[in-house]
């Protein structure tokens, strides 16, 4: 009996395949992406493009979701390559998305904005710095496959770094983010549509975006370092550095960027045009080296960041001995 039900739903099968479908059937059957596709699937099927058909698997090809576009959507209604008959290869379609496509940057990421204008994160694309640029879309995504390189953390930077070729070499160096780890992407910090930000910073501002993980270092403190609250990156290259914790010296010498060298004067930070410090320093005893002697500022501010604790140097009515 079983085998009987098996042949018999063969035998329907077998007629709609040879002649038994309707017109309009048949229509359906090549579209096999969305609806209006069919013209388009009918000769970029399985054994012509079969990584075209992958967008079915992605969110521009879910069936049920009505805003999604059609093929002609991104690619325009392209008559002269549909209607071609020659037997050479048919002419481009209107719109074509590949690296050597004469299709402007611009007239590409029209396609997209149609859809994405709309979106939050993607409001300030108009006047960014990739769009000032002609950086398209389609140079960072790809639309007709399931695993688009530059929305997954792991392989995200070496899409990042076709480009940013600096970048790729200082988050090879010892001291850096985790990110060709797979903890850390650059869309962390970094929003590639334009940000109101600067350098395309998620945040406001460079601290704002570090404060992000970095809550620690937020504060607020009775006595706040300057520089922690202007830019981190005043002293530390988020990328990556030879120096431990990102700084981009190594201290002491990060810090006689804007400090004055303590216990002892250092000639060759003071340069050629201060003989008269380095020779008060040589007479009056002090060891010329005597921060560079595997010392650090940080061995008694250890608060760099902040700090709540009373100031020696600027000392409040309570704590002045004098």
């Amino acid at each position: 009996m079983k085998f009987l039900r098996f042949a018999q739903t063969a035998a329907v099968w077998c007629a709609m395949a040879l002649g038994g479908m309707s017109a309009a059937h048949a229509a359906d059957a090549k579209d096999l992406v969305l609806k209006g596709d069919a013209e388009c699937t009918a000769c970029h099927d399985e054994a012509d493009a079969p990584g075209l058909l992958a967008i079915g698997k992605t969110r521009h090809g879910v069936k049920a979701d009505g805003r999604n576009p059609t093929c002609t959507s991104c690619h325009g209604a392209s008559r002269a390559h549909t209607e071609y008959k020659g037997k050479e290869k048919p002419p481009k379609p209107d719109s074509a998305f590949g690296k050597t496509s004469k299709t402007t940057a611009e007239a590409k990421n029209a396609a997209c904005m149609t859809c994405h204008q709309a979106d939050a994160k993607r409001s300030h694309w108009e006047g960014s710095a990739h769009q000032a640029k002609d950086v398209a879309c389609s140079s960072c995504h790809k639309i007709h496959t399931a695993h688009d390189n530059v929305r997954d953390k792991k392989t995200q930077p070496e899409v990042c770094f076709a480009c940013h070729k600096e970048q790729r070499a200082q988050v090879n160096k010892p001291s850096h983010h985790p990110i060709m780890e797979g903890k850390v992407a650059c869309s962390d910090c970094h929003n590639a549509h334009g940000s109101v930000g600067p350098k395309l910073m998620k945040r406001d501002s460079v601290v704002e975006t570090c404060y992000t993980c970095h809550m620690e270092k937020r504060g607020p403190f009775v006595h706040n370092h300057e520089p922690v609250s202007d830019d981190c990156s005043n002293c530390h290259n988020p990328h990556g550095t030879v120096a431990e914790n990102l700084l981009k010296v190594r201290v002491p010498f990060l810090c006689h960027q804007c400090h004055t060298p303590h216990g002892g004067f250092i000639p060759q930070l003071l340069g050629a045009q201060t003989p008269a410090l380095q020779n008060t320093a040589t007479q009056s005893g002090k060891s010329t080296t005597n921060l560079t002697q595997g010392r650090s500022c940080m061995n008694c501010h250890t608060q760099v960041h902040g700090t709540n604790n009373p100031s020696t140097a600027n000392p409040t009515p309570q704590f002045n001995f004098r």
